[in-house]
């Protein structure tokens, strides 16, 4: 631990008495002010950059915050699944079964409660989510890296490029906020808890699934060790989320498999394993032209550094199961690879990076970084050459 983050233990603070009735969470609350901070600037910084491009093509700002994924979860929020695979390749079989349900079911539910419109209500869902996660990250980081190290790594999530979906209506931010917290957990050993959450995140989206990993990993240490049997609470508690969720497409379609089938026709049509191949070989044709390319490229490359950096030195068995598994997922699929999204799922990648950093690299990294974000937004937003 730093010398900074001991000189935060010791340092004498005035005598509240909310302090002395529940001091951890005074702590908690005091000091979570740090990384709401370095969010909400993140987030400040996005609309920036879509309030000028609203500005200049002087259309709405929400159509820029609604692209892309985002139309398809407030589709599935306001309309649910249907009862029918659509048949067909490409765009005729591209329907809402393609989705995970559980942003659009809080939309749903935020909705019906406060009677706003699913766009507000979904932005406002995917920005507490974001934060809850930022706040969450700061204090995975703390206990290693001291009070800068915490914020310097919880700046680095929150400014790396893939960062400007948060923005977004989609499910990054609550994907973060759920696999943060369960890591929480299973260093607290609340398994659980860790259990519930990991469950959540399965329901999230399909890198969710990476959340079982550390459960797993977490839970035979416990026993190894410990004999603690009650930790099998979270690997049986974590696969619940995308089980009921398949469950449900059962009863719906009559197919169980009904997520895959239209993800496989309507999107990722390809062999599995074939996305890396077909960022590097495109990127060979057109010699960095093609944004999308050349972007899933630079964020392969980026992610080989940044696990050099995270593999240094032994982290928490929980943390590095899951990074290898969100990593390895990505590699499974036919069309996306390790795009800078995949990153930002991985994010204690980027948090360690920015940790371990200190000093004029780190001020150069986050800076580099927070224009790298700006860019992808903005060429995303502003048309179709580069997918999220």
């Amino acid at each position: 631990m730093s010398d900074e983050s001991t000189t935060l233990e010791t340092v004498e603070e005035p005598d509240v008495p909310g302090r002395r009735l529940r001091p951890r969470l005074w702590r908690f609350v005091r000091f979570s002010g740090e990384p709401a901070a370095i969010f909400t600037a993140s987030r400040l910084g996005m609309l920036l950059v879509a309030g000028g491009l609203a500005h200049v093509q002087h259309k709405a700002l929400q159509l820029y915050l609604t692209r892309w994924d985002s139309a398809w979860y407030l589709a599935v929020a306001r309309t649910g699944y249907p009862h029918v695979i659509r048949a067909g390749v490409g765009l005729p079989a591209q329907s809402t079964l393609g989705f995970f349900p559980l942003l659009p079911l809080i939309i749903r539910l935020g909705v019906d409660v406060t009677g706003l419109s699913y766009v507000r209500v979904g932005l406002v869902v995917t920005f507490l989510a974001g934060l809850v996660g930022a706040i969450l990250i700061w204090w995975l980081l703390y206990p290693t890296w001291g009070r800068l190290g915490a914020s310097q790594g919880t700046a680095l999530v929150f400014f790396s490029p893939g960062a400007f979906v948060l923005s977004e209506v989609y499910t990054e931010g609550l994907l973060i906020a759920l696999v943060a917290g369960a890591l929480l957990a299973l260093r607290g050993r609340h398994w659980a808890a860790a259990g519930v959450l990991a469950g959540l995140a399965t329901a999230t989206e399909p890198l969710g699934i990476a959340a079982v990993v550390p459960c797993v990993v977490a839970a035979v240490y416990a026993i190894r060790l410990r004999r603690e049997w009650r930790s099998l609470l979270a690997p049986l508690l974590s696969p619940v989320g995308i089980v009921a969720f398949f469950c449900f497409l059962w009863v719906r379609t009559g197919n169980p498999l009904a997520w895959y089938v239209t993800q496989r026709r309507g999107w990722q049509g390809g062999g599995l394993g074939s996305g890396i191949y077909h960022e590097v070989s495109g990127v060979l044709h057109t010699g960095f032209l093609h944004p999308d390319y050349a972007v899933k490229l630079t964020s392969l490359v980026t992610a080989i550094v940044l696990l050099v950096l995270f593999l240094r030195r032994p982290r928490e068995a929980s943390a590095v199961a899951y990074v290898f598994a969100v990593l390895f997922l990505a590699v499974l699929s036919p069309i996306t690879g390790v795009s800078w999204r995949v990153l930002l799922c991985a994010f204690p990648l980027i948090a360690v990076a920015g940790a371990r950093v200190r000093g004029g690299w780190f001020l150069a990294g986050l800076g580099a970084s927070a224009l790298a974000m700006a860019a992808v937004a903005f060429v995303s937003m502003a048309g179709n050459s580069l997918t999220p």
